[in-house]
């Protein structure tokens, strides 16, 4: 099947096409061209004039969403989570877990690949990111304590053989074994990334010596200078800043990092190397005011969504994020002024050739055809997927 998108205003990884036609045909982009080139004749025709025409969005750090979440460790929760992040744009997705104990992860695990295997109606799947057990108690943030633990070679075979599946890890860098799990993980493929770290500078040198290649959620969970004694030591937000082998992630929401933030970490890391998610939880996609779990079903606390963020019902702190990809992508233009162009790399090109889908992200001839039409302040209109509109607004 053949379907055009015409007139729209293409974005691609340097430039936006003002009046660009984007072919697709079997599932890959066919080809893009000036609005003015003739077309060759389609089955589908969609006038995009006036509107966006971007690389569907790859989210490679999310919990869960419209109510679900991927612990649930359900073919429901799986499904419900990602089309409800279908709606806002996104594409291609890595499920997370958190740190939990062995049997619910291979549950979760098993879950993945019957829902991978099965359904066909909504993003893709890229695999699974296990978000711990290797962290730092210090830095546990939401992660359950009672479940952290240190990577001895012995568990770590166990989990990765679990599943073949699994394609990111995130560990604290300066735990003992870390450094052995990184080998490991590089061995098989799997991008390691530091998270829940204590780490310093001379961690992070050894740990990028051993394939990690990224900061998960740079700020959220880590290290930051400290004084040990009478010496200053750098932490790993500052590590992440002046390594330029380290990726980093960040949470666009305008709410765990606020604007000046965003703004000061993309004046000192380049942007080719800045991924944007929205590691969001069950309460993605849901009206503020919602009363959600944080956690399990059933044994999970009560958080409320307020002010875009999840709040502990005290509201003394954040109990969570609750973002969607396009508001990843407003966040970024509207408080940190980058381009619009910018953000959308760091939210499809950036993170799809991280976790090594190299065929995703970007709009060109033999990509695969996962396309996000949006107008205006990223108001998403219609999600194409594999050459299929999964997505098409009321």
């Amino acid at each position: 099947m053949r379907t055009a998108i015409l007139h729209g205003r293409v974005i691609t990884p340097f430039q936006v096409i003002e009046d660009g036609n984007v072919l697709v045909e079997n599932g890959k982009i066919l080809a893009v061209q000036d609005g003015s080139a003739a077309i060759a004749a389609a089955d589908d025709v969609f006038d995009a004039e006036g509107l966006y025409v971007s690389p569907g969005f790859v989210d490679i750090h999310t919990h869960g969403g419209g109510g679900f979440d991927y612990m649930d460790g359900t073919p429901e929760a799986f499904i419900g989570a990602a089309k409800t992040h279908l709606r806002f744009g996104t594409t291609s997705l890595t499920p997370t877990t958190l740190s939990c104990s062995d049997e619910e992860l291979f549950t979760v695990l098993r879950c993945y690949e019957t829902v991978k295997a099965e359904w066909t109606d909504g993003p893709n799947l890229l695999g699974m990111h296990l978000e711990g057990p290797y962290f730092a108690p210090t830095q546990a943030g939401a992660q359950d304590p009672k479940y952290l633990r240190l990577p001895d070679a012995a568990h770590v075979q166990s989990l990765l053989d679990a599943s073949g599946n699994i394609v990111r890890m995130s560990a604290a860098a300066e735990l003992p074994g870390a450094l052995a799990l990184g080998d490991e993980l590089k061995k098989r493929g799997i991008l390691a990334s530091i998270g829940h770290s204590d780490a310093l500078y001379t961690d992070a040198i050894e740990a990028v010596k051993h394939g990690y290649s990224l900061v998960t959620h740079l700020y959220s969970g880590m290290s930051m200078l400290k004084r040990i004694g009478a010496w200053r030591h750098l932490g790993l937000v500052e590590s992440a800043y002046l390594l330029d082998e380290l990726n980093v992630e960040i949470i666009a929401d305008g709410c765990h990092l606020p604007p000046e933030l965003l703004q000061l970490i993309v004046k000192l890391k380049p942007w080719d190397k800045i991924c944007l998610i929205t590691d969001s939880m069950r309460g993605a996609g849901l009206p503020e005011g919602a009363v959600v779990k944080l956690g399990s079903l059933e044994n999970g606390q009560d958080v409320i969504l307020e002010n875009g963020v999840a709040m502990l019902m005290d509201r003394t702190a954040f109990a969570g994020s609750i973002c969607t990809a396009d508001r990843c992508i407003r966040t970024m233009v509207e408080k940190a002024g980058l381009p619009l162009k910018d953000a959308v790399r760091m939210m499809t090109l950036n993170p799809a050739s991280l976790i090594g889908a190299a065929s995703k992200g970007v709009i060109a001839p033999g990509y695969d055809a996962d396309i996000c039409v949006f107008g205006d302040n990223v108001q998403i209109k219609r999600v194409m997927v594999g050459g299929e509109f999964r997505y098409i607004e009321a």
